[in-house]
């Protein structure tokens, strides 16, 4: 019998996926992959198969998805484009060489309303990926799932803003106005993107998002100079954006966060403002509430309870 497989499954996204799967089907039918695959102990003696594999070296993939039938595939962890983009056709073709039945990819909800283009440097992988799933020759199906922007991930497109350490000025190549963002909050797109999966493996043929690229984003768009409000509201200190130039952005001290492989992408990095400003992020889909069986949680909500567990 087939089963589902993880990979990476140690992550934030992975893990939460994972969570939720094991309440939805046995833990024996899950294969999870992962770099550091004792971090996965507690699920491997609750009885799922536990693989060590690495997107960063390409014969560990050998093999990997074997007894797989349907592959959740989560994006390699950076925001370069070739490297990411490579280490994607790896991984999917190693599923292919397999037999994989069905792939479930993580795209990000940058490119507005399934647009096949963005802006953001962030999304150029994705759109690659995308299109190489599309494109394949083989008797493989797919369902890329453009998960929503993280309301956990708000630092960093707030300059690193921490709401446990408040400053009162954000300073980003951004004036907060305009086109927002509908921040989606993880844990929740990893139990709508567990659901998913679940039901195509109870009922491929009846599966609604086969050959589809589908959005799963927050309730409602909110534009960066309310997401800086309320960011102050909950770390207590009024704080306001600054908008800078790009240059200016480039120059600050980032300690490293913007630097992949030796190269820093801060000025690439800085797009992502710009795809903000023309509305990319702005898109509020049906389909994550639809999924999980109530409203998605609010941005503030989410932010808060993030501090009271800080």
């Amino acid at each position: 019998m087939s089963k589902i497989g993880v990979f990476p499954a140690s992550g934030g996204l992975g893990s939460s996926i994972v969570n939720h799967l094991l309440q939805l089907v046995p833990a024996s039918e899950l294969v999870l992959l992962a770099r550091h695959p004792d971090k996965l102990a507690d699920v491997s003696r609750a009885g799922a198969t536990v693989r060590r594999v690495d997107y960063d070296e390409p014969e560990t993939l050998y093999r990997a998805f074997e007894g797989i039938g349907v592959l959740m595939l989560i994006s390699y962890a950076s925001f370069e484009i070739e490297h990411r983009i490579e280490a994607h056709k790896k991984a999917i073709d190693a599923a292919l060489q397999t037999h994989v039945k069905h792939i479930f990819y993580s795209s990000l909800a940058f490119g507005g309303d399934l647009q096949p283009t963005s802006t953001a440097h962030v999304m150029g992988a994705h759109l690659a990926t995308e299109k190489y799933l599309a494109d394949l020759d083989a008797p493989i199906t797919y369902t890329a799932i453009r998960e929503g922007l993280y309301s956990e991930s708000y630092p960093i497109y707030t300059n690193w803003f921490d709401v446990n350490s408040p400053s009162s000025e954000i300073t980003i190549p951004h004036p907060g106005t305009g086109p927002g963002v509908a921040w989606a909050k993880r844990d929740e797109l990893g139990e709508a993107t567990a659901k998913m999966i679940a039901s195509y493996a109870k009922n491929p043929e009846g599966f609604p998002y086969l050959d589809r690229v589908v959005l799963l984003s927050g309730p409602r768009e909110v534009s960066l100079a309310e997401t800086v409000e309320v960011l102050g509201r909950v770390g207590g200190k009024d704080t306001k954006i600054r908008e800078i130039s790009v240059e200016e952005y480039a120059k600050l001290p980032h300690e490293g966060r913007h630097t992949y492989h030796g190269v820093d992408l801060s000025r690439e990095w800085a797009t992502a403002w710009d795809a903000i400003r023309k509305g990319e992020t702005a898109v509020v889909s049906p389909v994550l509430g639809e999924i999980l069986g109530r409203e998605p949680e609010a941005f503030e909500v989410t932010v808060r309870r993030l501090k009271d567990r800080s």
